[in-house]
């Protein structure tokens, strides 16, 4: 059975095709040439060859751009048929020539890091806030990267010579800030931008028409939907892919072949979760500005499944009291999430560092997912309490969210 990718597919498209569209049959395209409904999975660690010569001459080929090698695929840490097919639908929801896929979020990450140190680019230019982890990634310079910490208006003063990277995150973790990437991109010069789209998406936001060279998931989440895999993705131009396979290739964070699996089955559905989700979100998110026990909401303008807000009492208490609400890190499944970004995610952020960027003691951040909005605000409405005593009326960011697009 044939189990490779067709990647582009050019040859059978005819015409643009809608986002929904392309969520269902991207990678899978050739699946019905080859007599299948379902993408195969594809286990195998190696694969046999009877050209030796042959294998030496793709091998070289590879060690010199990273271009996938043509033909029958040769060894799992070199790439996959099945994880290709979800690298291939990626790119095509991102508007991208190519996507990279690591065994996770932070993986993909080091590995842009490393191709740019590689080449003696090793400061970074980021904006606060980031990701708590790939905040520390960076402040600790754990692979030898120096950041200027920044804000939007301030990324061209803070370029210099040996800057390979500006890095940042729109809406960004946990406070849900935007920024407006076209301004950022031109910024930048010629360094190239790197967009975390996590917590938007392809269906609300596509980096790369507004000129980011790179748009990093953690496909943990949303792409995968369901919190059952672990992975990262880089979407990108195919130079710069080129580039990532080779670190992938020698550090070895491949993605696993079944959660290249689960992540293109969750791609099929995921204009429709984004979309629900985001629904249920910007409901909550209202109910939540009108309600004198909260003092802050932040929803971006943007939309989206992710709220934050600012209690006026003990936001642990919050966390201890949810029924239906897990409470749990991580984001982007179907059932519903809250986490305090202060004692979890952003632990590893100083704690200056993390006030400074809007991440008070206060927040607390929700993944909404496709429960009944009224069920979800029955479970917030019980483990918020009583009104605090005394406390002011609410400050809302964004009265007026966008709806899901």
């Amino acid at each position: 059975m044939d189990t490779t990718s067709t990647r582009a597919n050019d040859d059978i498209r005819t015409a643009p095709r809608a986002l929904a569209t392309e969520a269902v049959h991207a990678g899978r395209d050739d699946l019905a040439r080859q007599g299948l409904h379902a993408p195969p999975i594809d286990l195998s660690t190696t694969y046999p060859s009877y050209d030796s010569r042959g294998e030496a001459a793709r091998i070289d080929a590879f060690a010199g751009t990273g271009a996938e090698p043509d033909g029958p695929p040769v060894y799992g840490r070199l790439g996959n048929p099945t994880v290709a097919r979800f690298e291939t639908a990626l790119a095509c929801l991102e508007g991208t020539e190519a996507a990279v896929a690591f065994a996770s979020g932070m993986a993909a990450l080091s590995a842009v890091l490393l191709v740019r140190g590689s080449m003696g680019l090793r400061h970074v230019v980021a904006v606060r806030p980031l990701y708590g982890c790939s905040d520390h990634l960076l402040t600790a310079g754990l692979l030898g990267t120096e950041v200027t910490w920044t804000d939007p208006a301030g990324v061209t003063d803070a370029l210099r010579p040996d800057t390979g990277l500006v890095l940042v995150e729109s809406p960004a973790n946990p406070t849900l800030a935007e920024v407006d990437l076209r301004a950022v991109a031109h910024a930048c010069g010629s360094v190239p931008l790197l967009v975390d789209n996590t917590f938007a998406t392809p269906v609300l936001q596509r980096p790369a028409e507004h000129g980011a060279r790179l748009v990093l998931h953690s496909a943990t989440k949303y792409l995968g939907g369901h919190g059952d895999v672990l992975a990262g993705v880089v979407a990108c131009d195919e130079e710069f892919a080129g580039r990532l396979r080779q670190v992938r290739f020698a550090t070895g964070g491949v993605l696993h072949p079944l959660a290249g699996y689960l992540l293109l089955r969750g791609l099929s559905t995921l204009p429709v979760r984004v979309r629900a989700a985001s629904a249920t979100a910007a409901e909550l998110a209202r109910r939540l500005a009108a309600d004198p026990r909260i003092a802050r909401v932040h929803y971006p303008r943007i939309g989206g499944a992710m709220v934050a807000f600012e209690v006026h009492g003990d936001p642990h208490e919050v966390i201890g009291a949810v029924r239906l609400i897990t409470p749990a890190v991580s984001l982007g499944s179907v059932d519903t999430l809250i986490q305090h970004p202060a004692s979890i995610s952003h632990r590893i952020v100083d704690a200056d560092d993390r006030k400074g960027a809007g991440v008070s003691d206060q927040l607390l951040r929700m993944s909404v997912g496709l429960e009944d909005v009224d069920d979800l605000w029955s479970d917030l409405d019980q483990a918020l309490g009583r009104p605090v005593r005394g406390a002011g009326n609410c400050a809302t960011s964004h009265m007026e969210p966008a709806p899901a697009h």
